[in-house]
């Protein structure tokens, strides 16, 4: 049966799952995620199941949309937005307030960015002011102490170590691999995590996180640590982001993909 993308009932315009995920610049998946967890519910479900959505519920992914953009966990959105006091026009002006703040972060952050790709283009190196202008240290610092408490200080010091040995391409070139390779891995999270084009790429993204810890010349093949890392990845939304949001899907098929290529190739 073909089903029109758009379906206007007397002045009442619904969009199908496909079309609102275009319009709103998010993956079907993530749509369908919402349903589940009672995040967004389509307002018509017609005969053949299919999800349509209306002005009520465009409005309301604006507002889910606004608040990840703010770093809010879905639970505290779903929290947020079922509240009986919710009031869409204060919500309006307190996300306004915040995005203004978050345009000035971000300005800093462009400024550091051009000033980076300068420097490393020239083979100078930046100073820590310059290298850490619009980025919020205290998080940083955070990030290290949270790493530090996980795996050892050890563990960090080695990695910042080893790490340091590289030249500034040489960084530049493992990170801009890294990236890639997420988005590898991002485009096949629809395969079994188990099958050979998963742990073909899986086993580039151990070789690249045993780069970042320092430890490719180690005799341990460090199973423990990988698999766990997985979980981490589906404990700790941040490590797992796409385009700057949170992908929970994502984050199990990694998990389920690393815990596998650790039980079949590390052990």
């Amino acid at each position: 049966m073909f089903v029109m993308s758009i379906i206007q009932t007397g002045k009442m315009i619904l969009y199908s799952v496909k079309k609102l995920a275009r319009l709103a610049g998010v993956s079907v998946r993530t749509l369908h995620l919402y349903d589940r967890m009672g995040l967004l519910k389509p307002s018509v479900r017609t005969e053949a199941r299919y999800r349509m959505y209306g002005e009520k519920e465009l409005l309301r992914l604006q507002q889910i949309l606004f608040y990840k953009e703010l770093d809010f966990a879905l639970q505290e959105i779903l929290q947020i937005l079922n509240d009986p006091d919710f009031d869409l026009l204060q919500a309006l002006e307190s996300h306004k307030s915040a995005l203004k703040v978050r345009e000035e972060r971000i300005a800093n952050l462009l400024v550091t960015v051009e000033k980076t790709i300068v420097n490393l283009k020239n083979g100078a190196m930046m100073n820590h002011e310059e290298l850490y202008a619009g980025l919020p240290r205290e998080k940083a610092e955070a990030y290290r102490k949270e790493a530090a408490e996980k795996w050892g200080p050890e563990v960090v010091e080695n990695a910042e170590k080893e790490l340091g040995k590289l030249s500034k391409a040489e960084i530049a070139d493992l990170m801009e691999e890294s990236r890639q390779l997420t988005e590898r891995l991002a485009a096949l999270s629809h395969e079994n995590p188990q099958g050979k084009l998963v742990q073909t790429e899986i086993a580039k993204h151990y070789a690249i996180i045993r780069r970042f810890w320092g430890s490719t010349r180690l005799a341990d093949r460090q199973a423990e640590a990988y698999a766990g890392l997985g979980q981490l990845y589906v404990d700790d939304q941040r490590y797992t982001l796409i385009d700057g949001q949170p992908n929970p899907e994502f984050a199990v098929f990694m998990r389920d993909a690393m815990r596998y290529f650790a039980e079949q190739n590390l052990n």
